[in-house]
């Protein structure tokens, strides 16, 4: 009854959290003199920041109110977000989190160090988690070691939110996908053919027109000798990009372009800037590996600054002559963009020679407008998901996963294969598990998880938050699926890693020959219903009281242990080796008694398909050998019958089963067939 009562909760509890957001007084104490609150906007949740003179400077808002995105607990991740009219994040602050490895893991300071990032840096730019296996990104933000799940979900509600509002108020500033060179592509092709397709970009300016730049300035008609000659060439200028593998291999050496591309890195473009004319590109004094003040890229009205390479310049022979030839390296993470328009600017200095010196400069622009054919530009609309990063990310660890789950699927079903050595396959398979599953993948399954499923349906918010941790839903997946054919056992008994600690734990206490207490029926009947009593707690508190609930969830050892791998404060590493600890002379004891993940296992465990664990009529009266070997005490000592809500499929009871030197049944049947056929013999 209690076991209905629990299972009905689970399923049809609801509950609707009223998540108010900030008042005016509160939003008031987040914007710093001389800066000042201004009115809320009357379509969006989102109010303005003005400077002293009343003017409008910065929007700030809370990203809950625009994009309620549940984070990984199931609850919700809410974030104070202040950005300019250029889309420049002045600060991200923490509002409310649940986040299991931010409440009592990591604890919540490497959260607020991680947000903190995001000053400065501009919306327009793509930020991405350095992690990240894509290339759609200006700029990388640090992740953080155990909680990447949690900060790629709080990086999406920050660029949600944000872009939402710069559709709505800040034109044009919305980020946009961003393409690089195809390196598949090479076409074999001359000068004259680079410049048909656009590959190479050309500026001419005559005398002339500089000396136009400066009419009606003091320096008007102080350069000599463009007044005499105005007619000649100030400026023939030649601008590529050498990230295009036809651009590079078509103008330089073989020898040079392994030189480029062992300068640049992955997020560096290599930019060809060639020039004759009387104009110099870099000062007398310039220092090579420098940035130069003469010279910088221009896209979407942002100023991007280039680096000198600090590489010569080697020709093909079928390449003209230049008097000045330079390679610059533009870094993609600072918001340069190869495959959309960009302007190249130099700039023309003039200069009085006065004891105090007047100078003025004009800017010199070549628009380069890229040949899209040579580019991987990913398409707006065909946006790839955040979460579907991580499922790149953990590709190799998925494919090995999967494969062990497959093999363990079909040792399940052909268990038979598995009986002979049991002891020493199961130890294996149980080592694997708590290394690559465990400590290296991370796939501690958690009641963390169903408790935020349930908050997630309770609130009617996505499922989503799922996505994020690839590995524990694979696991999942293939536990719920077991659930229904073999009960609880095979996550509790080949899948939990903490479990696996237990167990290895208690047969390292048995080689100390450790005395090994065994738990009276009466009471251990009594004590499994424990767990069913805090799963109903935690569920409890997860829908009515979820701060406290977040506290609570530590009753499972399975963030200090297997997650966090006992880097954590001391109370914490002392309750997960206390369980550890006593299943060297208590079997198991937490997950039999305390575990509510395993709880909620064996309710939904109670509808299985098969009683597959073989029995036989004697199994109860008069034989009593597998329950007495039975240390989880899943086996009733009346019938015979496998309590399966509580089996781990340790298969020893199996084994006995079919071993006539172990089943006290098999023995005596074959003790009668032997004296039968020596009586015949006899005869």
């Amino acid at each position: 009854m209690i076991r209905l009562i629990l299972l009905i909760v689970l399923i049809f509890s609801s509950f609707n959290q009223i998540n108010a957001s900030l008042t005016e007084k509160q939003m008031q104490r987040f914007v710093e003199p001389p800066m000042e609150l201004g009115t809320k906007d009357e379509n969006l949740p989102i109010w303005k920041i003005l400077n002293s003179g009343g003017d409008l400077v910065a929007y700030i808002f809370e990203s809950a109110d625009l994009v309620p995105i549940p984070g990984f607990s199931g609850g919700k991740i809410n974030l104070l977000i202040s950005i300019d009219l250029e889309g420049n994040f002045l600060d991200v602050l923490l509002l409310e989190q649940n986040e299991p490895v931010f409440v009592a893991g990591l604890g919540v300071q490497p959260f607020i160090e991680f947000l903190r990032q995001y000053r400065g840096k501009s919306l327009a730019s793509n930020i991405k988690i350095a992690d990240d296996s894509t290339q759609s990104s200006n700029i990388q933000i640090d992740n953080i070691t155990k909680a990447t799940a949690s900060v790629k979900i709080a990086n999406e509600s920050i660029l949600a939110s944000a872009i939402k509002v710069a559709r709505e108020k800040l034109a044009g500033v919305a980020p946009k996908p961003v393409g690089f060179p195809d390196k598949k592509i090479y076409e074999k092709l001359s000068w004259e053919q680079l410049i048909e397709k656009g590959l190479v970009n050309h500026l001419q300016i005559k005398n002339n027109e500089v000396e136009e730049l400066f009419k009606g300035s003091e320096f008007e008609g102080e350069d000599s000798i463009a007044l005499d000659e105005p007619d000649e060439t100030y400026l023939d200028l030649w601008v590529a990009d050498l990230g295009i593998p036809t651009v590079g291999k078509n103008i330089l050496t073989a020898l040079n372009i392994q030189e480029v591309q062992h300068q640049l890195t992955d997020v560096e473009e290599g930019i060809l800037v060639l020039a004759n004319g009387r104009h110099q590109l870099v000062s007398e004094d310039f220092v090579r590996n420098t940035v130069p003040n003469s010279l910088e890229i221009n896209q979407d009205g942002y100023p991007i600054s280039i680096r000198d390479a600090d590489l010569d310049v080697e020709f093909l022979d079928t390449i003209p002559n230049f008097e000045q030839a330079m390679i610059f390296q533009a870094d993609t993470r600072f918001g340069f963009d190869p495959s959309s328009p960009w302007l190249f600017k130099t700039k023309v200095i003039r200069k009085s020679q006065f004891l105090y010196s007047n100078i003025e400069t004009r800017d010199l622009n070549l628009e380069i407008i890229p040949n899209k054919t040579y580019f991987l530009v990913p398409k707006e609309e065909d946006k790839t998901p955040v979460w579907l990063s991580s499922w790149k990310d953990q590709a190799i660890n998925l494919t090995i996963l999967i494969i062990f789950l497959i093999s363990l699927f079909i040792v399940l079903f052909k268990y038979k294969t598995l009986l002979e050595q049991l002891y020493f396959k199961r130890t294996i398979l149980l080592i694997f598990t708590l290394f690559f599953i465990g400590w290296y993948a991370q796939g501690q399954l958690s009641i963390v998880t169903v408790l935020g499923l349930f908050k997630t349906i309770a609130n009617s918010q996505s499922l989503e938050f799922l996505l994020y941790d690839p590995i524990s839903l694979v696991i999942w997946f293939f536990v719920i699926i077991s659930l229904f054919i073999w009960g609880r056992g095979t996550f509790c008994g080949w899948l939990c890693p903490y479990g696996v600690l237990q167990e290895l734990s208690n047969k390292l206490g048995k080689v100390l020959k450790f005395p090994q207490i065994k738990v009276p029926p009466k009471i251990n009947d009594k004590l499994v219903y424990l767990k069913y009593f805090i799963l109903g707690i935690l569920v409890f508190l997860a829908l009515y009281a979820p701060t406290l609930s977040d506290s609570l969830v530590e009753v499972e050892p399975f963030k200090t242990s297997i997650t966090l791998q006992f880097d954590r404060s001391w109370p914490y590493v002392l309750y997960a080796l206390f369980w550890i600890v006593l299943s060297m002379f208590i079997f198991k004891g937490f997950c039999r008694f305390i575990c509510p993940l395993g709880a909620f296992y064996s309710l939904l465990g109670r509808v299985r398909i098969f009683n597959w664990l073989p029995r036989r009529k004697e199994c109860g009266n008069p034989c009593h050998q597998c329950s007495r070997s039975c240390e989880y005490e899943a086996i009733d000592r009346k019938n015979g019958k496998i309590k399966y809500e509580e089996c781990f499929q340790c298969l020893v009871c199996v084994d006995i089963h079919h071993d006539d030197n172990k089943c006290a049944i098999l023995k005596v049947a074959k003790v009668k067939v032997n004296k039968k056929t020596k009586f015949r013999k006899a005869k």
